[in-house]
């Protein structure tokens, strides 16, 4: 492992400017440059530590893949934006055959590096479609609206207040709609819901969040969305229940967290690994390998509060997982920033 320091801040992403026209897929593949059987070298650059929600997915799954003995992995992590063109081209020099990472500060560099090296393939999150100009740069995010929604229907039957307060990093397009998709699901439970909605600036700031969610408690929320580390310690301390995203913390804080919206990576990550392996990787919105029908989401299990939550409110959510997994019903992905109501 290698590893680059940068201090948290605002790390693994800066604002977006607008999202620029889509492109056309590229349907160039890459050289085939290993055996089928051949692990492949691949190399992720994160912004945060392995430990961070978001990025501890990729992390997970790329172990996955070097535990099966499909990939040698090797990442940095805490690479500041400013270091991040350096750190590509210095893995794409040793000859990784995958670089995985998110760009989302870095969209501009990280393509340029790319179209200097057309034989190795770039899967990085971004906020931004493929180029056919990159035909070796795919672009993935974390589309977990699906678990999102059923977290909202859980969450809409266990609020008493019918308030609830969610606390985000920023309102970018990747957590708008999951905020989104949750307060539609809380929609579905309580119709008569009310939503108080802030982003801290940052994406890692637990204090921030904290007193960002004691302050929503102190608005009447009794149970808060926690985008963002910190908001599950405001609603422990405070007695409120808490919905996580991404990761399920449920096992740190049992009477609290009432589900979990879970992100999966590992369909993204394999599918990237078969076609670099096919030889037929190419540029492609990886987004799909995210959605619920692909095994890219889920809802954690209810542990704690599977006694606790109405027996007509799990089997809404069972018929809604149905729906979501066969095409019957598709969660809307707004990407709308989403306002207090």
């Amino acid at each position: 492992m290698s590893s680059n320091s940068s201090s948290f801040g605002v790390s693994r992403r800066s604002l977006i400017k607008a999202a620029g026209a889509s492109a056309a897929l590229a349907a160039v593949g890459l050289p085939v440059r290993v055996f089928a059987a051949d692990p492949i070298k691949v190399a992720a650059i994160y912004t945060v530590p392995v430990e961070q929600q978001w990025v501890s997915r990729i992390h997970k799954a790329a172990n996955a893949a070097k535990e099966r003995g499909e990939i040698e992995y090797v990442y940095s992590e805490n690479t500041a934006n400013n270091d991040y063109e350096r750190v590509m081209r210095e893995y794409a020099e040793a000859g990784h055959q995958l670089i995985v990472g998110e760009v989302f500060g870095v969209e501009d560099a990280a393509r340029a590096v790319a179209k200097d090296y057309p034989n190795v393939a770039f899967l990085m999150g971004s906020s931004f479609k493929p180029d056919a100009a990159v035909p070796n740069f795919a672009v993935f995010d974390n589309y977990i609206q699906d678990a999102s929604y059923l977290s909202g229907i859980v969450a809409g039957a266990m609020t008493k207040s019918k308030n609830i307060g969610m606390v985000g990093g920023y309102p970018i397009p990747e957590v708008n709609r999951l905020m989104n998709a949750f307060m539609a699901g809380v929609k579905e439970s309580a119709p008569d819901a009310k939503f108080q909605v802030a982003f801290i600036g940052s994406w890692f700031d637990p204090p921030k969040a904290k007193e960002t969610a004691f302050a929503q408690i102190d608005g009447g929320a009794d149970l808060l969305y926690a985008e963002r580390f910190g908001v599950s310690d405001a609603a422990k301390e405070k007695g409120a229940l808490a919905v996580g995203n991404v990761i399920d913390t449920q096992a740190d804080y049992p009477e609290t967290v009432v589900a979990s919206a879970l992100w999966h990576f590992e369909p993204t990550l394999d599918k990237a690994i078969a076609e670099v392996k096919a030889g037929t990787f190419k540029a492609d919105d990886y987004g799909v390998y995210s959605f619920m029908k692909n095994g890219g989401s889920s809802l954690a299990p209810l542990g704690t509060f599977e006694s606790k939550i109405p027996e007509e409110v799990k089997a809404k959510v069972a018929e809604k997982e149905k729906a979501i997994k066969d095409g019957s019903f598709t969660v809307e992905i707004n990407d709308a920033e989403p306002k207090s109501s």
